[in-house]
């Protein structure tokens, strides 16, 4: 059942968001090459716990980081390390979530680390891009489809491999609820959008195949060929006319 949100709900939200934002900023602030992804983990904690929230995804199913970190070829899930060291050319997408009271906001971002090369800012810049374009279709009467082949167009006429094994979702008192929401024509219009619904749209785009693979530990993803990986989200709220991203800064 799709969650529909009252405004005591929304500012929630929005001050969750709020909190995400702020989070995302402060970790790439602190990329450079040197910097482990544990003392990543742990200025996000603190920017967190400093809003009087809670990461939303530490122990979420057993995962034991507070944000998830993951280098080049690492789609999504990444696990903190002390012992994963950024080096200069490397790209890091960050997915970070905060709990305000009992309600979620979730989003993220890849960051270059010093110099990257022109094919890796283009695999970002055409993600966030994918974003956008699909986010123009969330709007009251629409169809999750829309905003789905929205998304795909643009990465697929760039090139690129759009995962389908992992997609967006709900989100609210939950850090997932329905409905989902496919990067990708899955063939099925999806629910009809309504104001008040909450969704966290984003996009993960692989620089070749759209194929990806778990790791031993259970957790994180990486693309099957062993190509870069970038990946852009929001929480985003369906209003009566242009939705309203609720992960950034206010």
């Amino acid at each position: 059942m799709v969650s529909i949100k009252n405004k005591k709900e929304i500012d929630l939200m929005i001050i969750a968001g709020g909190i995400v934002a702020e989070t995302l900023d402060a970790i790439q602030a602190a990329i450079e090459p040197g910097i482990s992804t544990k003392e990543l983990d742990s200025i996000a904690l603190r920017v967190i716990k400093k809003n009087g929230a809670t990461p939303s995804f530490y122990q979420y199913g057993g995962f034991p980081g507070n944000v998830c970190l993951s280098i080049n070829d690492r789609v999504i899930h990444g696990i903190p390390s002390r012992h994963e060291i950024l080096r200069e050319g490397d790209i890091i997408s960050v997915d970070a979530g905060a709990c305000y009271k009992g309600y979620h906001g979730d989003a993220a971002r890849t960051f270059g680390v010093g110099k990257i090369s022109a094919e890796a800012q283009r695999l970002i810049d055409t993600t966030r891009l994918s974003f956008f374009e699909g986010i123009k279709q969330a709007v009251e009467g629409n169809r999750i489809s829309d905003i789905s082949k929205a998304i795909f167009k643009v990465a697929d006429d760039a090139g690129y491999g759009v995962v389908r094994d992992y997609v967006g979702h709900g989100v609210g008192s939950k850090l997932h609820e329905e409905p989902e929401v496919p990067n990708y024509d899955s063939g099925k219009p999806g629910v009809r959008l309504y104001r008040g619904m909450t969704i966290a749209v984003e996009p993960m785009v692989n620089q070749g195949t759209a194929g990806v693979k778990v790791l031993d530990d259970d957790w994180t993803v990486v693309t099957a060929d062993g190509g870069l990986s970038a990946h852009y989200e929001n929480t985003i709220l369906i209003t009566d006319g242009e939705p309203m991203v609720l992960t950034e800064k206010r």
